[in-house]
C-alpha cells in the first residue's frame, strides 16, 4: 500500500451505509474546497476521533431503520461535538438512534418533491426560499423529531423532512442535496461545511500538489530512486509530472508498449515525455510477450491479471542499470480504489493497478492521486502545466485495448480494433465533441453475424461503439450522439475495416453496466 498520499489536516469523513451516491456526496465536499474521505459505517467513536474529523456526512442507504441487520453508527459518535449532517438513510438514523421516531408510510416519496420551509427554517436552511425542488429517495419518513431537535422543513410524505439540533450541531435532510436534481443543494452543503461547521475552504489543487510533493519526498526519501509505468492514458501522465516535480531525476518513466494501445499512441506518449516533459523515458517493446501469455484466455478478471502482472514483470526488467529503483509510481485513482473493492464496497472490477498486482511484488507503491476522481486528476495536471493533448486525453484502462475485446486477444483482434478505434475518435473529435463527451471508444465482441457485402454473403464480427456523459466515471449515461454522426461512424468502419459487418450503439448507464465491458 501507498502512503505517499496527500491528507490534509481537515478532513470531512463521509461515512457510507451502502448509498449509490456516497461517492458523489464525496465529490460535492470537495467542490466547496473542503477535503474529504470516505469511510466504513462500522468505525468506532474512537477510530473516528483518532482520524481528527472536522465534520461527518452520514450517507443514504438502500435499508430500512427497523429492519434486523441495518446499518448503525457507534452511538458515542453523536456525542464527540463533531458537527454532522445525515443525509436520506443518514437523517432517519439520526432520529432513530437519538430517540425520534422514524415511520413506515403507505407511500414513499422518489424524484422530484416540493419542500416547504417549517417556521423561520432555523440554522441549516438559511436564505432558502419558503419553497424549492428537490430530489427524494425513500419509503420510511421521520414522523417525530428527538428531543432537542426542531423540524425545519416539511415535504407531502415528510412530515420532518429537515431536522437540527443546533446546540449539538446535528443536522438531517430527506432529501438528497448532492444531485443535481435538488435546487440549492450545493448551498446547503456548503452552509453545513462552512457556516456550521466551520470549515475552511482551502482545499484546492494548488494545495494537492503542494501536499503531494511532500508526502512523496516522505516516502521516497532524499536519494530513493523511482520508475512510473506510463500507459498511455492522463491518470499515469499526471501521476508522472507530480513525482518529477518532486524528485526530479530520481523518476524514470518506463512505457511498456503492449501491443494493446491505440493506433498511433506509442508513438506519441514517447516523443511528448522524452521532449515536452524532459522526463527519461525507457521505451519497452513487449507486445510479443503479452500475446503469448494471452493465448486462450477469454475471461475478464483473469485477462487483468495476467495483463497487470505483465505489467510489473516489464517494470522489473527494465530495471536494468536502475537497480536502486525500488518504488513504483502508479496512476491509481478514487474510482478505482472503491470499483476493486474497499471494506464497505463490493468488487466490480479489479483494476490492473489495485487488484491485478502479484503478490510477489518487488517495489513500494506510492500511489499519488489514489484519493482523486478524475476531474480534479485532470486540474492537477493542468495546474503541473501539462499540455491539454495529456490532460485532456481520452481515459484508457490500463489494460489497454485487451479489455474492450470481449473474447481471447490476439494480434488480428487488437488491430481491428485500432483501426475502428481510430475511426471513433477521429469523427467525434471532427464534430467538436470531444469536450462534452466523456469518454468514446470501440468494443470489438466475440460473436458474428450474417451480413451482404458486395452482393457476397459475410460472416464477420460487430463494432460497439461506447460513448457516456460523466462527471466522475462513478455514475454515467450513454452520450446522445447526433443520428447523422452515428451514420458517418456506422458507414466508415464498415467500409474501412476488415473483418466487421455490422455496428451497434451501447445506450446503457452506469449503472446498472460499467463504462468499460470488461
Amino acid at each position: 500500500m501507498s502512503d505517499a498520499i496527500a491528507h490534509p489536516e481537515q478532513v470531512v469523513l463521509v461515512v457510507d451505509f451502502g448509498a449509490q451516491y456516497a461517492q458523489l456526496i464525496a465529490r460535492r465536499v470537495r467542490e466547496c474546497n473542503v477535503y474529504s474521505e470516505i469511510i466504513s459505517h462500522d468505525l468506532s467513536a474512537a477510530e473516528i476521533m483518532a482520524k481528527r474529523p472536522a465534520a461527518l456526512v452520514l450517507s443514504g442507504g438502500p435499508k430500512s431503520v427497523h429492519v434486523e441487520g441495518a446499518p448503525r453508527l457507534d452511538p458515542d459518535i453523536f456525542d464527540l461535538g463533531v458537527p454532522i449532517l445525515g443525509i436520506c438513510y443518514g437523517a432517519q438514523l439520526i432520529a432513530h438512534q437519538l430517540g425520534g421516531t422514524v415511520g413506515r408510510n403507505d407511500r414513499g416519496e422518489y424524484g422530484r418533491t416540493t419542500l416547504a420551509r417549517d417556521g423561520d427554517g432555523g440554522q441549516l436552511l438559511g436564505a432558502m426560499p419558503d419553497e424549492w425542488t428537490v430530489w427524494m429517495s425513500h419509503f420510511d419518513a421521520i414522523t417525530a423529531a428527538p428531543e432537542g431537535f426542531v423540524d425545519i422543513a416539511t415535504s407531502a410524505n415528510s412530515p420532518v423532512a429537515v431536522l437540527e439540533h443546533p446546540e449539538r450541531r446535528i443536522y438531517g435532510v430527506q432529501h438528497h442535496p448532492e444531485v443535481k436534481h435538488s435546487e440549492y443543494g450545493q448551498d446547503l452543503l456548503r452552509r453545513f461545511l462552512i457556516d456550521l461547521a466551520g470549515c475552511e475552504p482551502t482545499w484546492t489543487m494548488a494545495s494537492v500538489i503542494e501536499e503531494s510533493v511532500v508526502a512523496i519526498r516522505h516516502q521516497i526519501g532524499e536519494n530513493g530512486r523511482a520508475i512510473c509505468g506510463l500507459s498511455g492514458g492522463v491518470d499515469s501522465a499526471v501521476a508522472a509530472a507530480l513525482v518529477h516535480k518532486a524528485i526530479g531525476h530520481r523518476l524514470t518513466c518506463v512505457y511498456v508498449d503492449t501491443g494493446l494501445m491505440r493506433q498511433g499512441e506509442s508513438d506519441q506518449v514517447v516523443e511528448t515525455f522524452r521532449r515536452s516533459q524532459g522526463i527519461e523515458l525507457i521505451h519497452v517493446r513487449a507486445a510479443e510477450r503479452f500475446f503469448e501469455h494471452l493465448v486462450g484466455v477469454t475471461e475478464p478478471e483473469t485477462k487483468r491479471r495476467v495483463i497487470g502482472e505483465q505489467f510489473i514483470r516489464a517494470f522489473e526488467r527494465a530495471k536494468g542499470g536502475i537497480a536502486d529503483a525500488h518504488f513504483l509510481v502508479q496512476g491509481t485513482l478514487y474510482p478505482d480504489v472503491i470499483e476493486s473493492g474497499t471494506e464497505s464496497a463490493a468488487r466490480i472490477k479489479s483494476h490492473h493497478n489495485v487488484g491485478g498486482l502479484p503478490e510477489d511484488l518487488d517495489f513500494s507503491l506510492v500511489e499519488p492521486l489514489r484519493n482523486l476522481f478524475k476531474d480534479e486528476v485532470r486540474s492537477v495536471g493542468a495546474e503541473l502545466g501539462l499540455p491539454d493533448d495529456i490532460v485532456w486525453r481520452q481515459p484508457f484502462p490500463g489494460p489497454g485495448l485487451g479489455v474492450r475485446i470481449v473474447g481471447e486477444v490476439t494480434p488480428e483482434t487488437v488491430a481491428i480494433l485500432q483501426q475502428a478505434d481510430a475511426i471513433v475518435r477521429s469523427e467525434i473529435i471532427d464534430a467538436g465533441l470531444d469536450r462534452d463527451v466523456w469518454q468514446y471508444f470501440a468494443i470489438l465482441a466475440d460473436i458474428r453475424s450474417v451480413g451482404v457485402m458486395g452482393d457476397e454473403r459475410t460472416y464477420a464480427r460487430p463494432i460497439i461503439i461506447r460513448a457516456v456523459t460523466s462527471d466522475d466515471a462513478m455514475t454515467a449515461d450513454w452520450a446522445r450522439l447526433p443520428y447523422d454522426l452515428l451514420e458517418k461512424l456506422s458507414n466508415r468502419i464498415i467500409n474501412e475495416v476488415d473483418g466487421v459487418n455490422r455496428v451497434a450503439y451501447d445506450i446503457t448507464s452506469k449503472p446498472p453496466g460499467t463504462i468499460e465491458w470488461e
